[in-house]
């Protein structure tokens, strides 16, 4: 059973943690994933192991956590993976974001500041609202979501469409993290598949060239998909983050 915070927002936030030596190694969800993933029910197994400290979380509107998804955006779940952070970790943190979890993880960067010793992007998909899902749009699309709040997508991982808000749109152009200055003063792995139909490997490249650091690393992974979730792409993430965690102190 899932552990429950309450924030400040009013939103009742699922969780579990894994005590264990820090740094702690925080697992980022990706858009409509929760944290019954196989990535995130992967490392958490192995951060056990470890005798590690790890951390995953349901956003709000995801998995067992309070809202409807329609009524979430980027700047709300990055809020509510920090509050979970701050209520449940003491120590320092290595952040692991998956797609959409990636630009969580930025934006997490700038908020905790030190806390943060390691990050690991796994097809990273910082300030996709606008560069994909608003320079994607057609004349008509952007009109409906202008007069009716909402359009449709369909989708390559669900039955249900996924429905596209306005303020969805509207609230990530307050979260880009592209556009000015991203230090990130730790070390930074970061893994793409060549074959990712929903993150291009430009993304990745656009990423590396912006950030900020001296120790900035971009895998690219031949065939891998966007789940990223094979066994060699799993071993992949662990080394990935061992490599982050061999160089911090907690």
């Amino acid at each position: 059973m899932p552990s429950y915070l309450d924030t400040p927002q009013g939103r009742r936030i699922a969780y579990h943690l894994t005590e264990g030596r820090g740094p702690t190694v925080v697992f980022l969800g990706g858009f409509r994933s929760d944290m019954a993933g196989t990535k995130a029910v992967h490392l958490e197994a192995w951060a056990q192991a470890r005798g590690q400290g790890f951390l995953r979380l349901d956003y709000s509107g995801h998995g067992e956590s309070s809202g409807a998804f329609e009524e979430g955006s980027i700047g709300d779940w990055a809020e509510d993976a920090f509050q979970v952070i701050n209520a449940t970790v003491e120590g320092s943190v290595v952040l692991v974001g998956s797609s959409m979890g990636g630009w969580i993880a930025l934006i997490l960067s700038r908020r905790l500041q030190a806390k943060v010793r390691g990050l690991v992007g796994i097809a990273a998909a910082p300030d996709f609202t606008e560069d994909s899902m608003w320079a994607g749009f057609d004349e008509a699309q952007r009109q409906a979501l202008e007069a009716e709040g909402r359009v449709e997508q369909p989708s390559d991982y669900s039955d249900e469409p996924y429905v596209i808000t306005r303020r969805l749109i509207e609230e990530g152009r307050s979260q880009l993290v592209l556009r000015d200055a991203l230090p990130l003063p730790y070390p930074v792995r970061l893994l793409q598949g060549t074959a990712d139909e929903d993150v291009d490997r430009s993304v990745a490249l656009r990423l590396l060239d912006h950030a900020e650091g001296d120790d900035i690393r971009l895998t690219l992974v031949k065939g891998a998909d966007h789940r990223f979730s094979t066994p060699d792409c799993l071993a992949l993430i662990e080394r990935s983050i061992v490599d982050v965690l061999d160089l911090t102190k907690d």
